[in-house]
Parts: C-alpha cells; structure tokens; sequence
C-alpha cells in the first residue's frame, strides 16, 4: 500500500491528515483479513560529500512507532534490503503491519525503474494507490510497480479524484479562485485552466505582490517573482481578477491583507457557489498577521451553499484551528495534495492516476 508520510521534522505524526487517513485504509485492509506493508517516501535524501546517504532526518523509523500506538499493534519496520523481511511478511498472522524503510534512499525510486518496482511487488500480492499527494511524481512505486501486481485505487485516492473532479466539472457558479502563498508560477496551470471558468480570482500574500508590481505600485522588500510580472499584467486586463486594496505593512514587508480587503473577499465568499482555496492570503503563523487568513475561513465557514475545496501544505496548516468544525462540513473537501492538487486541477494528467488506468486489471 502506498503512502504520502511526507511529513516535516518536528510536525506531530499521529495528528497528521496523511497519516491519519492512511490509518483508516489500513485498518479496513486489516478488517478483511490482508497484511499491509506500507510503502512510502520522505523529503528529499541527498548523497553527502563522502558518499553517504543522509539518512538520519529522513527515515521513517519513528512512523512505525507511530502507526503502533494508533494502530494498538505491533508494526514490523525494515529497510529493503533485511534478508528475513519477506520470511516475515510470509510466516507473519493475518492483520499484520509491516513498514519499509524510505523508498528515497533507493536510487532506483525516483528513476522509475522497473527492477527496483520489481523487488517491491515480491513483498505483496495486491498493490493499493492510497497516496493522491505524490501521484504526480512518475517512480517505481506509483507507476513501474502497476507493471507487476493487480493494482487498486485506495479509499482515499477515490475521495480525493471525486471532491477535485467536483469542482472542475461540475462546479455551480458563482465560482470564485482563492490564491495566496509565495509563488504564482507554481498555479500557473490552475490559473489558466480556472480562467474562463471562474467568475472572480481573489488574489493575497507575495502572490498579490507581482500584480502590484506590474501596476507599477511600489512593494518595499516584499516578495515576486520577476519573470512572472509580464503574465500578471496581462491578467490585469479582466476584472475578475481581485486584488489588495489596502495591506499590513511591517518592516518594508507586505505581510498580510488589510481590513477594506478582508471585508470585500469576505463579501465576494458569501454568495460564491464553488470555491477553490490554495494559499493563506497573509504570514499566518504570526498571529498579529492571520487575520486577513482568518477571515476567509470564517466566511467560508458562514457559506452553507458553496461546494469548498481547499489544498495546500501551508493552508492545511492555516485552518487547523478550525479543523473540528470543518470535519463536521459535509460541503467543505481539504486535500491532502498541494502539488498533485495543483496538476489535477490544471487538468494535467498525473503518473500515478495514469498507472492505474493503464494496468490490465480491473481497478476500483
């Protein structure tokens, strides 16, 4: 079964939405009788000046630990290589647990290669895709391993192709595109695909500040990315593009929204039918900065017609105060792809999901 236990240093593992959600797949495998190895990637491993992997941040020993108190179960943790790990998977009782080691610190993962894929498919007789957030990278064990084991769309993987599918096919109007964050090279596809779809683009954080730029207003120290002006002034030219009418300013910093902009993006929210949310609009983790995040959150959460999907690592980490409220709202989707989101949403056609479909069996 594959995983996305991508998660950073320091952040709580058993409070983590992919972690949690990979709980739930494993525990209905478990149910119906399977063992479950677990297959996953973390970070980015690099190999140090005397050839060394750097493995001592990146290895997901403390998630079998983890998945044990969750799962009250002992969990067998190995790297690929423990010569007695496929005694064990074999010799072990029905409902067992097992976890590999990161699949990063085998140069064959990232290549795709199809005798790295191979040497994982001997340790199962089913393959499942529970990771949506990394099936837009193409390796062994999202694509080249469909090659070789009857290979499944997992629960959460379906949940997330049908809220995203959702909103790009099905969307009501008035559909409105809520973006923040760093970079607007990285929604580049979304913004073009939504373009002709959506009826407003609400535009915050260093992402507002290249629209600034290509206004010619002046932006202090704060954020763009120059290339991407060019583009922003184009844009410019339709209204449905919303941009800051006033900011918090701090240090020659633009670091969030001001207060005539939390009322007008909170005014447009109200009526919107569909909603697509990527990006906090301000520095969020300063609290005297959240408050224009803060406020799309709580008009969203006021919106009891609007279909919502809301992705991205940052923004996740945003509305985690709010999470209690928002797991009891049946219309309000948080995806657990920032990345993978993104490509789906830009209608891009992403390995993983190709993978599946392409396989000879038949896929859930």
């Amino acid at each position: 079964m594959r995983v996305d236990f991508n998660i950073e240093e320091g952040e709580i593992i058993n409070k983590n939405p992919r972690f949690l959600n990979a709980v739930n797949t494993i525990k209905f495998l478990n149910n119906h009788g399977a063992k479950v190895v677990v297959l996953s990637h973390r970070g980015r491993p690099k190999i140090t000046t005397n050839y060394k992997l750097q493995t001592t941040n990146y290895s997901l020993k403390s998630f079998a630990k983890a998945l044990s108190n969750t799962l009250k179960k002992p969990v067998h943790f190995a790297g690929l290589n423990d010569k007695n790990f496929r005694e064990k998977i074999r010799n072990s009782k029905s409902e067992s647990v097992f976890l590999l080691e990161n699949l990063r610190f085998f140069p064959g993962e990232d290549k795709n290669d199809k005798n790295f894929a191979k040497k994982i498919a001997t340790l199962g007789d089913f393959y499942v895709n529970d990771a949506f957030a990394f099936s837009h990278r193409k390796t062994a064990s999202m694509a080249a391993i469909t090659d070789f084991l009857p290979s499944y769309a997992g629960p959460n993987l379906e949940k997330e192709i049908k809220n995203l599918s959702s909103v790009l096919k099905n969307y009501k109007k008035p559909l409105i595109v809520i973006l923040g964050g760093v970079k607007i090279s990285t929604k580049l596809g979304l913004i073009k695909n939504f373009f002709s779809k959506a009826d407003y683009f609400l535009i915050g954080s260093a992402m507002a500040d290249n629209f600034l730029v290509a206004q010619g207003l002046p932006i202090g120290d704060s954020v763009y990315e120059k290339e991407m002006v060019p583009f922003a002034k184009k844009l410019l030219k339709q209204a449905k593009i919303v941009l800051p009418t006033d900011l918090v300013i701090n240090n020659r910093k633009i670091l969030d929204i001001g207060k005539k902009t939390e009322k007008h993006f909170a005014d447009i929210i109200k009526y919107a039918k569909t909603i697509i949310w990527n990006g906090p609009v301000g520095r969020f983790e300063i609290p005297k900065f959240a408050k224009g995040t803060q406020t799309i959150i709580e008009a969203i959460l006021k919106n009891k017609n609007a279909k919502v999907v809301i992705g991205g690592g940052e923004t996740i980490a945003a509305i985690s105060k709010y999470q209690s409220v928002i797991s009891k709202n049946k219309n309000i989707f948080v995806s657990t792809g920032g990345g993978a989101m993104l490509e789906y949403l830009s209608a891009k056609k992403l390995p993983g999901l190709i993978a599946l479909h392409n396989t000879n069996n038949t896929n859930r």
